[in-house]
């Protein structure tokens, strides 16, 4: 009789213990798929009350249903092969909300090593999503911040020879044609001396920003290559198409009339550009269409600035 009365104490302090915690103990028997227990706290937490929880199809249909598929269908094939496992979700509550759900699962198996039930222990780890979910939004705003000009706003240098190695692999792959314009604001220098650094700023994020909104392509890119310098990345552009492209920046920064009265005719501020297209073949280097193209600019500021001259490489 007293082993009878302390097996009944033992129970009784398991029994306390298990409901003390925060973790939600519970049971289902494998052969009905019914839960033979499952533990007071689930109804604080999810509003379902304790006796709500009668068969597996009720834990089911409480989970998120961009959840349920998967989850269900991995704990049932792990059950049935006798693997311990555990699964993250979003368990459903009452009012129509949901909570963010670990559920750690021990496989009971018998003398035959066949599944007799399934133990285990639903945590609350709703904290530690939202926690997870900051770091991956800082790590995708860092990862953002990495590829954008600190001053402009616009695609940094980095990004834009990123792209361009994607780009020039399509290219080559493809037989489609790739054209980059390379951009200078005329007299900068003499911008900057004359109407000082923190205009002069201000001066390159208009120009960056207009650039910005003369592409149009999905993959098109404009980014700051360095000081005064822009580039405009046009994959599956011809040389007619990058032309246009490269009239459009020039009639759009014309429009703005930034005061340059250094300048050497019109008081107004101007750019010159560089543009090329090339379909580049097996063995050709993408940092000799950026030189050829660096070169078109080149003749562009000496045949007198604020003009555009291209060619087919």
């Amino acid at each position: 009789m007293s082993d009878i009365h302390d097996l009944d104490s033992d129970s009784a302090v398991y029994k306390t213990l298990l409901e003390s915690t925060q973790a939600i103990p519970w049971k289902i028997d494998w052969a009905s798929m019914q839960f033979a227990y499952i533990g007071p706290q689930i109804e604080p937490l999810l509003g379902w009350s304790q006796d709500s929880w009668v068969s597996a199809e009720d834990w089911a249909m409480r989970i998120h249903p961009d959840d349920r598929d998967y989850v269900v269908n991995f704990c049932i094939s792990q059950s049935k092969a006798g693997i311990d496992h555990e699964a993250d979700y979003r368990a459903l509550t009452k009012d129509n909300g949901y909570v963010w759900i670990r559920d750690v699962v021990h496989v009971v198996r018998d003398e035959n090593g066949e599944a007799q039930s399934l133990v285990g222990f639903m945590f609350d780890i709703s904290e530690r999503k939202k926690t997870e979910e900051k770091l991956i939004s800082l790590q995708k705003e860092l990862e953002a911040l990495s590829f954008k000009d600190g001053l402009t706003g616009i695609a940094n240098r980095r990004r834009f020879d990123s792209s361009l190695d994607v780009e020039w692999t399509n290219a080559q792959r493809t037989g489609q044609p790739l054209s980059l314009i390379l951009l200078d604001i005329d007299f900068f220098k003499q911008y900057n001396d004359r109407y000082g650094h923190i205009l002069g700023d201000k001066c390159l994020t208009r120009v960056a920003q207009t650039l910005s909104l003369a592409i149009a392509g999905p993959r098109d890119i404009a980014a700051r290559f360095g000081g005064e310098e822009f580039v405009i990345l046009l994959p599956e552009t011809d040389e007619n198409g990058a032309r246009e492209v490269a009239e459009r920046c020039q009639r759009l920064i014309e429009k703005l009339q930034i005061l340059h009265e250094k300048a050497d005719d019109g008081q107004v501020l101007t750019v010159s550009m560089g543009v090329g297209t090339i379909v580049p073949s097996a063995g050709m280097e993408a940092t000799d269409f950026i030189q050829a193209v660096d070169k078109c600019l080149y003749s562009a500021k000496q045949n007198g600035r604020n003009r555009i001259e291209s060619a087919r490489i």
